[in-house]
C-alpha cells in the first residue's frame, strides 16, 4: 500500500508543480513528463525510505 500512496502523492504534487511552471513560464502542459518525472521521484522515495533503518533509539 505504501508504493501506491507514494506514487499517487509524487504524481499529484509532480503533475500540480508541473503545471504551475509550465503555465508562468507559458509552456503548454504535458502530462507524460509528469508522469515520467512522478515515476522517478515514487521509486526515488522509497529507495529512501528502505535505506534508513527503522531501529528503536534507547531510552536512557
Amino acid at each position: 500500500m505504501k508504493f501506491i500512496m507514494a506514487f499517487i502523492w509524487s504524481f499529484g504534487l509532480i503533475t500540480l508543480l508541473n503545471y504551475v511552471v509550465g503555465s508562468i513560464a507559458n509552456v503548454p502542459f504535458d502530462l507524460q513528463a509528469g508522469v515520467v518525472i512522478a515515476l522517478v521521484t515514487a521509486v526515488l522515495v522509497i529507495a529512501l525510505g528502505e535505506a534508513i533503518p527503522n531501529e528503536e533509539v534507547a531510552d536512557h
